[in-house]
C-alpha cells in the first residue's frame, strides 16, 4: 500500500499547490446560467491529479515490477487527453476537434488492448475495435457531463475503482489490476480533499476526460485480461451511466441543443432542489455502497445471471430520473 499512500498524499500536496497558482494566475470558473457554483472557483485542478497519478504508477513500477504494455497504453492515452484538457480549459476549444481527438485516441486504446486474430478474422475484429471505442467515447464524454457538482466526478471514481480492485482482488487475486485501480482512487481522493462541497477547486477537461478514458481502458483491459467482467463496471458506474445517457436522450428527442451546456441532469436538479451539493454526493455514496457495489460482486460470483442483475441494478436508477425529472 506504499505507493497507495503516496499517490494520495502527494495528490493532497500537489492539488493544494495548484490551487494557489490558479489564485494568483487567476484560472477561474466564472459562474453563469448553467452553472451549479457560486463564486469564481478555479479550474483545471485535474493537470495536478493526474500528475500525481502519474508518479503513482512510477513509484509501484519501481517497488513493485514493471507495468504491462497495456497499462502504458492506457497511461500515454491519459497524458494525451490531459494535454488536450488543459488546452481546452485555457483557451476553448471547438467541440468538434475535441470530439475527433477522443475518437482517434479511444480507436487506439481499443486496439492495442483488443487482442489481434488472424487474417480471416480480420474484418471481424475491425468491427469490434469501433464498437468498443464508440463505448470508450461514450465514457469519455459521460465522465465530462456529470462532473458537474462538488466532489461527485471524484467520488464516482474512488467507488468504482475500490470496487473493481475488490473484486479483481477477491475473485481473481489480481494484485497489479487492482494496484492501478487502487492509485487512480488515490489521486481523486486527494483532490478530493479541495473538491469536496464547498469545492475550492475544480477538475476540468484536464481531469475528466482522461480520467474517463482510464475508467473504460479498465473495463476493456479486464475484459481481455479475465480480471473482472466487464459487465462490474457497467454496474459500478451506473450512477453517472444513467443520468447521462438518460439525460442524454431527452434532450434529442424533445429538439433541444444536447451540444451545449446545461442543468438538467437528474444530480443537478437535486442541487437545486436541495439546494446542497453535499447531500447528493452523499446519496450517491449510499446508492454506490449498499446497492452497485454488492450487484457487481455478485455479477462476477455469478456469471450465468449478470444480465439480469445488472438490469436489476439500473431499474430503480432509472424510476429516480423519471421522479427527478419533475423537478425544475
Amino acid at each position: 500500500m506504499i505507493a497507495v499512500l503516496f499517490t494520495l498524499l502527494i495528490s493532497v500536496i500537489l492539488c493544494g499547490a495548484y490551487l494557489r497558482l490558479a489564485r494568483h494566475w487567476q484560472l477561474l470558473d466564472e459562474p453563469n446560467s448553467r452553472s451549479s457554483h457560486l463564486a469564481p472557483t478555479p479550474h483545471g485542478g485535474g493537470v495536478a491529479l493526474m500528475l500525481a497519478f502519474m508518479l503513482g504508477l512510477l513509484l509501484a513500477n519501481r517497488l513493485y515490477g514493471g507495468w504491462s504494455g497495456a497499462v502504458t497504453t492506457l497511461s500515454i492515452s491519459a497524458l494525451i487527453l490531459t494535454g488536450l484538457g488543459i488546452l481546452d480549459d485555457l483557451r476553448g476549444l471547438s467541440v468538434r476537434l475535441r470530439l475527433l481527438t477522443y475518437a482517434i485516441v479511444c480507436l487506439w486504446v481499443a486496439s492495442a488492448l483488443l487482442p489481434e486474430t488472424g487474417a480471416e478474422h480480420a474484418i471481424g475484429w475491425v468491427l469490434l475495435v469501433c464498437v468498443i471505442a464508440i463505448a470508450m467515447l461514450w465514457v469519455v464524454n459521460l465522465y465530462n457531463f456529470m462532473d458537474g457538482i462538488d466532489g461527485i466526478a471524484a467520488m464516482q471514481t474512488i467507488l468504482a475503482c475500490c470496487g473493481a480492485a475488490l473484486i479483481a482482488f477477491i475473485w481473481e487475486q489480481e494484485t497489479g489490476y487492482a494496484l492501478f485501480c487502487l492509485l487512480l482512487a488515490a489521486a481523486h481522493g486527494g483532490f478530493l480533499v479541495w473538491n469536496y462541497p464547498p469545492a475550492r477547486l475544480f477538475m476540468g477537461d484536464a481531469g475528466s476526460v482522461p480520467t474517463g478514458i482510464l475508467l473504460a481502458g479498465l473495463a476493456l483491459l479486464g475484459a481481455v485480461e479475465g480480471q473482472i467482467n466487464p459487465l462490474c463496471w457497467l454496474v459500478l458506474l451506473a450512477g453517472f451511466i444513467t443520468d447521462a445517457s438518460l439525460t442524454l436522450i431527452w434532450r434529442i428527442g424533445t429538439g433541444q441543443a444536447f451540444m451545449q451546456p446545461h442543468r438538467q441532469h437528474a444530480y443537478q436538479r437535486l442541487s437545486r432542489y436541495w439546494k446542497s451539493h453535499s447531500k447528493v454526493d452523499a446519496w450517491f455514496v449510499v446508492i454506490n455502497v449498499l446497492w452497485l457495489l454488492p450487484l457487481a460482486c455478485a455479477v462476477q460470483a455469478w456469471p450465468k445471471i449478470n444480465l439480469f442483475l445488472v438490469l436489476l441494478a439500473y431499474l430503480p436508477l432509472v424510476f429516480g430520473m423519471v421522479k427527478t425529472a419533475r423537478l425544475s
